[in-house]
């Protein structure tokens, strides 16, 4: 799971201020003026309704990147040229994860981008995946740390995102000491992933969860920040666009989706919209 790009640029900022992360989310509730762009979902136009999908995420660069930028992520690609083709307007904006889940329950959106099925695992899922996501641990360069199960998680401090699913058993482990901040730090926002660079190269955390295609998007993207060092994978899953089952369109938003990307692998679209992304089937 709108260009209001001052309200994406604010939490930005926010997510990237000197404050230290809280062992609580940080409030996401929605407000009108977030919106107003982005309702009513049905419009007329000359006696005519207007068919509109409108998706969001918190940039998650190469899967779903920043809402009105150049490329703003294969999935999103995918999606509009998918929804376009069967006579759908498409709509993507950006707001956190946590908060792009509750809008789309809420129905003031349609669905979300790059969700793991256990992000919500009561929404609607195509059949066939759009992506793949590799959750992987990262430590400051030094640390000599490696990922070895959550046993190995024990005496360290770990940096998530409010609202991200990682894995079933990191999930667990972030469920159970979520109030413990010397277990388990926070972070809210759209575009969190700065801030906890940031955070891990200061040595105020000592392992952050992370997509490696996400990762390696963003270093390739801000060569001034510091690599963190890779110490492990933890977990592979198949992305999604999802839908909410509040949705009345859920199911058939879904299978236009899944019917779009047979026709998109066949004719060669597929191919084209990765590869502006540098990325092939096999990477995903």
């Amino acid at each position: 799971m709108f260009r209001i790009l001052l309200l994406s640029a604010f939490f930005l900022l926010s997510a990237c201020s000197d404050q230290a992360p809280t062992d609580s989310p940080e409030t996401d509730a929605p407000n009108q003026a977030d919106l107003s762009s982005a309702a009513p979902k049905q419009a007329t136009a000359a006696g005519a309704a207007i068919r509109r999908v409108i998706l969001a995420a918190d940039p998650w660069c190469p899967h779903n990147c920043l809402a009105g930028a150049l490329q703003e992520g294969y999935m999103v690609d995918i999606a509009r040229e998918i929804f376009a083709e069967a006579g759908y307007e498409f709509d993507y904006q950006n707001f956190g994860w946590a908060r792009s889940l509750q809008l789309a329950r809420e129905q003031l959106i349609d669905g979300v981008v790059g969700a793991l099925k256990g992000d919500a695992p009561d929404f609607i899922f195509p059949e066939t995946s759009l992506g793949e996501a590799r959750i992987t641990l990262y430590t400051h360069p030094q640390s000599q740390w490696e990922y070895d199960g959550i046993d190995s998680l024990q005496g360290k401090t770990l940096l998530v995102i409010n609202g991200y699913a990682y894995s079933p058993e990191l999930d667990h482990y972030i469920s159970e000491y979520t109030d413990d901040s010397e277990r388990i730090w926070i972070l809210s926002g759209p575009a969190p992933l700065a801030r906890a660079l940031q955070l891990l190269e200061r040595e105020r955390t000592d392992v952050f969860v992370e997509d490696s295609a996400v990762m390696s998007w963003f270093l390739a993207q801000n060569t001034s920040i510091a690599a963190p060092r890779n110490a492990g994978l933890a977990y592979e899953a198949p992305l999604f666009i999802a839908f909410p089952p509040e949705n009345p369109d859920a199911a058939e938003l879904a299978n236009l989706l899944d019917s779009g990307l047979a026709r998109l692998t066949a004719n060669g679209r597929l191919a084209a919209i990765l590869s502006a992304y540098r990325l092939s089937d096999p990477d995903l």
